[in-house]
């Protein structure tokens, strides 16, 4: 058999062919799938609103980037780049004070997407811009599948270089930070790399890392360092409807024999009632002033566990959340 008649041919589909309208087409598509575009990016997303309104605009997706709770702005183009666009991912990004700005699009021209490289370049660490080419693939007669490519995005090391630089300047990374800062860098490639836990690259100097768990912003996971020196791994239950929290935490209080069973060990469950959200948890000795050999015990041992919550939880996320 000639390899003609064994390889299958690779075909990209017209974006229009699938979304013919934008606004009631792609950009739902996209909130309902946002961890496709987060992958992508290296970034752990969840949907905050649709058509956010920015005085007499519309922005497509405001989102949040869970391991920095802060606010991503991405606005949506099927067709080729233009000024009209960039001027307004502009007066997204200021009207919601982003640090992530994403601009998606059938394709870039090049004068567009040497303008998103030069405000990476203009910028700190903190403010990233990524532009990205929307693709639609099929196989023979496969069902078309997206592919996000990424056409500008900011430079992590020089960024992760020159803030290093600044902080070894100013004194504003403490030791004890910086320890954070490596302990967790280690965690979220370990869970990226042999887990395909998250998509999350760098870690910052502070002392927990949340992951997301699905569902918007109703379930995190979460490892951390707690100030009574112990080391805790949880489910974090938070909602901007202020009675939703508990009554989920309730609803998964309703399962907790079964929960703990799958699990293998008993959890510790709070409903924080002096606050919104409420916490599920494991805890164990430790501090990230500890020994390199207990913080390798420590680090261990939350791989894990959020495995295990993963393993388990996310099948009751679905039933408490259809209660």
């Amino acid at each position: 058999m000639s390899t003609e008649q064994t390889l299958a041919s690779i075909d990209r589909v017209e974006l229009r062919d699938v979304w013919p309208n934008e606004a009631s087409g792609f950009t739902p598509w996209l909130a309902d799938n946002i961890s496709k575009l987060g992958t992508a990016l290296g970034l752990e997303l969840e949907l905050r609103q649709r058509e956010a309104d920015v005085g007499g605009f519309s922005l497509d997706i405001l989102a949040s980037d869970l391991n920095r709770n802060r606010p991503v702005v991405i606005e949506n183009q099927l067709e080729t780049t233009n000024h009209d666009h960039l001027g307004k991912l502009l007066t997204y990004a200021a009207g919601f004070d982003a640090n992530v700005v994403v601009w998606l699009t059938r394709e870039f021209r090049d004068e567009h997407r040497q303008a998103l490289d030069w405000l990476n370049q203009r910028t700190g660490e903190d403010t990233l811009f990524f532009g990205v080419v929307v693709e639609l693939w099929k196989i023979d007669q496969s069902r078309p599948a997206p592919h996000f490519n990424l056409v500008a995005a900011p430079n992590d090391w020089r960024k992760e270089s020159v803030s290093r630089t600044a902080e070894r300047k100013t004194g504003s990374t403490s030791e004890r930070g910086e320890r954070y800062r490596s302990f967790f860098q280690r965690l979220i490639d370990s869970l990226r790399e042999d887990h395909k836990f998250t998509t999350a690259k760098l870690a910052q100097p502070q002392n927990w890392y949340s992951f997301a768990a699905g569902f918007g912003k109703l379930f995190k996971y979460s490892a951390n360092f707690t100030k009574d020196d112990q080391a805790r791994v949880e489910v974090y239950i938070d909602s901007d409807d202020p009675d939703k929290p508990r009554a989920l935490f309730d609803g998964l209080m309703q399962y907790r024999e079964r929960i703990e069973d799958e699990l293998g060990f008993k959890l510790d469950w709070q409903p924080l009632e002096d606050r919104r959200a409420c916490r599920v948890a494991t805890v164990r000795s430790g501090t990230i002033d500890d020994s390199d050999d207990v913080l390798e015990g420590v680090h261990d041992w939350m791989v894990a566990r959020l495995l295990d919550f993963r393993r388990v939880f996310d099948s009751y996320f679905q039933v408490v959340v259809a209660m």
